[in-house]
């Protein structure tokens, strides 16, 4: 199987109505998906997240009138409710935080490979995703009125995408992460919003700025990456964040802060939840073990089960409850030199990557 591709151009809005023509019926899922884990995982009615949703509808209003004008596009091009579309593109800040809230977890294992360390001297980057086996993607081309271009994954409903590079060679791959802190009634601009931004900046400074520039509601991690050889790895927490580099050619990051204590932040229980030490240990071991790395390389490695079913390539665990069940949804690996994003449609172990490119 193979994620769609739809291309997109024109203003936010229009963008926004051909998402919506073009992925209908995926909208139409997703929706579906999230309100039943808004109330079966989250314990969250409807009445509760619509209202969440329109409470942080009116501040996306005016943190990014572009992202609102693209929600009310996708809105109009699949006929799908508006305020529901907005519980999905905030759903981060809905669902993550109460999921931390209930102690608990999903997964994510993002990486770079510095130039030095990868077999054509490229920067390449990426990720495995880790989320809602149920989730629907798709990959959007996006060109912007000024010309700048796009290729991300998103889920479908959601503007802009999440993971992915741009046309001035910026790529960008993230992790959830969790604080005590964490708290979507802050209305800070949500983590959907921020991607979206990020991919459409020019240069590394101002993608950075994107997070730190203002609180948040809810924690991530967002690797950032521009050729020729930058990379910065940010953790951010709703009041700090900590920026990180690669050592020895390469960087991992996964779901928890490596040095909290530095951060002065306070992560909620991990009781039965040691997957992300184990990926990032993992990962780092792989790629530290075989230089120069190429895209292939990186793809066999993606696939790594040990620890299965919460390896590197994570499968639904059958002794966790339904809810409690994630997979790797897609796998993504970026050659920013070469701008091309290679993505699976769920585990890369049964799953053939599909290249796409600028």
């Amino acid at each position: 199987m193979s994620l769609p591709i739809i291309h997109l151009s024109g203003t936010p809005h229009e963008q926004g109505v051909t998402h919506g023509q073009l992925l209908k019926d995926r909208i139409a899922h997703n929706v579906q998906v999230y309100f039943e884990r808004f109330e079966s995982e989250a314990g969250l009615s409807r009445t509760e997240v619509l209202t969440r949703a329109t409470t942080y509808g009116e501040a996306v209003a005016s943190q990014n009138a572009d992202y609102f004008a693209g929600i009310q596009g996708v809105a109009e091009g699949s006929g799908i409710d508006l305020h529901q579309l907005l519980a999905l593109n905030v759903r981060y800040e809905i669902l993550y935080y109460q999921l931390t809230a209930n102690a608990m977890r999903d997964g994510c294992t993002s990486f770079a490979v510095l130039p030095s360390a990868s077999a054509n001297g490229h920067l390449l980057m990426g990720q495995n995703w880790d989320w809602i086996p149920q989730i629907q993607g798709a990959i959007l081309h996006t060109v912007e009125p000024a010309g700048l271009e796009a290729i991300s994954f998103t889920e479908a409903g959601i503007v802009g995408g999440k993971i992915g590079l741009n046309s001035a060679g910026l790529g960008l791959a993230v992790n959830g992460l969790h604080t005590t802190d964490d708290d979507w009634s802050r209305l800070s601009k949500p983590f959907h919003v921020r991607c979206y931004e990020i991919l459409r900046a020019q240069d590394l400074e101002s993608a950075a700025q994107v997070v730190t520039g203002s609180q948040r509601a809810c924690s991530t991690n967002y690797l950032i990456a521009q050729i020729p050889d930058r990379v910065a790895d940010i953790e951010a927490a709703p009041d700090q964040t900590r920026t990180l580099g690669c050592e020895n050619g390469s960087l991992v990051h996964t779901n928890h802060f490596l040095d909290p204590d530095a951060l002065g932040v306070v992560e909620p229980p991990r009781e039965g939840w040691p997957s992300t030490y184990h990926r990032l240990d993992r990962l780092r071991e792989l790629l530290e073990a075989k230089h120069p790395l190429g895209v292939e390389d990186i793809q066999h490695l993606l696939r790594d089960h040990q620890a299965y079913p919460h390896g590197v390539c994570r499968h639904e665990d059958p002794d966790l409850p339904p809810g409690e069940r994630y997979r790797t949804v897609t796998s993504a690996i970026m050659d920013l030199d070469a701008q091309e994003l290679y993505l699976s449609d769920g585990p890369p172990c049964q799953s053939e990557y599909q290249r796409v490119s600028l």
